[in-house]
Order: C-alpha cells, then sequence, then structure tokens
C-alpha cells in the first residue's frame, strides 16, 4: 500500500505518541512505588539541631521569600550544612509556592506546609503504611499552631513589637484576619509581615523540637483535639453515624454559631 509523505509523517507521530504516552505511564506507575532515580529512600538521615538557631535563620529568610521557603529552607539549609547529601541537592526556592497560604490565596499556613514536608522527609517513608509517626508529629505541629498564643519567637532586633493570638485554625486566612483584627493593622502593613516572620521563626523551631524529640524516641503527642471537636468527630468522622467529614482540626472556627450545633 503506498503511502504519502504527510500520511507516514502522521502515522509516525501516532506511533511514537503512543510510545512515549507508554512510557510515560510506565514511569508514573512505577514512581507512585519506588524512589525517584538518585534519591534516597525516606527517611532522610536527621542529626540533632539548634532550634533558637533555625528560628532566627526562618525569621530572616521570611523577609526574602515567605513563610514556606522560610520554615523549610532553615530547617533543611542546617542539614544541608551538618550532613550534605542529600540536603545539598534540595530546591530550595521550590518552596516559594506556599507562600501565604499557597500562591496567596490564604490556604494552608506556608510555614505548616513547609513543617509538615520537612516532617515527611525525615521521619516518613516510601511506603505509606509507615508513616505513622509523621502523621502524628505532623498533626500535633498544626494543633499546636491553633491553640498556642503566636508568635513565640522574638528576633534579637525586632522590627515592632508583636501581639499574640490564638488562631484555632491551621488557615492563613484565619489566622491573619484574626491577627489583624487584634493588632488593629492591615494586611499590608509591615507590622503584619513582622508578625508573620516571627511566626515562621516560631513554626520552624517548634518544628525542630518535636524532631529532634522523635530522634531520641521521645517524642509524644501534647496537643490533642478539642473535647467539642472530638465530639463531633464521633458523628461526622470515619465509621460514625454520618461519616460525612474528615477532619482533625477545630470544628468551631468555621462552623459553630451560638446554638449548640455547627452551621454547615
Amino acid at each position: 500500500m503506498k503511502l504519502s509523505r504527510r500520511g507516514w509523517l502522521k502515522n509516525a507521530g501516532i506511533a511514537c505518541f503512543g510510545a512515549t504516552a507508554g512510557g510515560m505511564a510506565t514511569s508514573l506507575c512505577s514512581a507512585s512505588t519506588t524512589p525517584s532515580a538518585g534519591a534516597p529512600p525516606l527517611p532522610w538521615p536527621y542529626v540533632k539541631l539548634d532550634p533558637d538557631a533555625v528560628a532566627a535563620a526562618a525569621y530572616e529568610m521570611h523577609y526574602k521569600a515567605g513563610c514556606c521557603y522560610a520554615v523549610s529552607g532553615s530547617i533543611i539549609g542546617e542539614l544541608a550544612r551538618k550532613i550534605g547529601a542529600p540536603y545539598t541537592s534540595w530546591p530550595t526556592a521550590l518552596m516559594t509556592y506556599g507562600g501565604a497560604g499557597v500562591a496567596g490565596v490564604g490556604s494552608l499556613c506556608g510555614g505548616l506546609n513547609a513543617a509538615a514536608m520537612v516532617t515527611f522527609m525525615v521521619a516518613g517513608s516510601s511506603e505509606k503504611e509507615k508513616q505513622g509517626k509523621a502523621s502524628e508529629i505532623t498533626r500535633d505541629i498544626f494543633n499546636w499552631y491553633a491553640q498556642t498564643p503566636l508568635p513565640s519567637f522574638r528576633p534579637a532586633q525586632p522590627k515592632f513589637e508583636n501581639v499574640q493570638i490564638v488562631s484555632r485554625t491551621n488557615l492563613c486566612h484565619i489566622s491573619v484576619t484574626k491577627w489583624c483584627k487584634a493588632s488593629k493593622c492591615k494586611i499590608s502593613s509591615k507590622e503584619r509581615e513582622e508578625r508573620c516572620a516571627c511566626l515562621s521563626g516560631s513554626v520552624a523551631k517548634h518544628t525542630v523540637e518535636l524532631l529532634n524529640a522523635h530522634l531520641v524516641g521521645e517524642f509524644k503527642p501534647a496537643h490533642p483535639l478539642s473535647v467539642e471537636t472530638q465530639s463531633c468527630r464521633k458523628c461526622h468522622d470515619k465509621g460514625s453515624v454520618l461519616e460525612n467529614a474528615r477532619a482533625q482540626q477545630d470544628c468551631g472556627v468555621c462552623h459553630f454559631t451560638n446554638s449548640s450545633h455547627p452551621k454547615l
């Protein structure tokens, strides 16, 4: 059968695409179950770090590229300095994506986003069923953030004195808005930027404290969910009567009104 040059190119293109797509599918399937080529499996090595030194670094780094970059970069930077590879190959600039609640949308606090990433990096596993300890540490960091007057870190030379709040949430939007109301400062103010820089220092310090404890087998969760939230989970969580919600964070900050039942 004769085939024109255009037809031959068309068929060749389809064949090449099919081969490429097949290779991509194989690659994606493999990537879901095995570590990337050249990258060691989790967990990556960890050594005891100085929480105060990491906090000070996170505070300074926040002014360069935001909260997610600051928390991850301050911890990974210290690990790279003390251990070297694989941390020396980590692209720190990648973490700018999480700033201000991921690309500025105000969702998960970028500092917490980074804390979770680092925690899974050093306490997690390449196998999902073995990630329990990393998840446990991460949840405790998140609950600490929601239940503690923050920021707790104070730099050696603060640009402004800070107002502390208890956010009751891990969301950037709510946390920042509550702080603005308490401080009477605008979200675009230098005071608010200083607050978030101090918050980056606070999150980085606390994360290192928990990872240091985990290193020597002394980590124990210290921030359980509130009694109110645990009561909600009895009806709404997996295995309950309704089983229609997935959350391990304070329900009241979003759902409760003056009545005893949440507004959904």
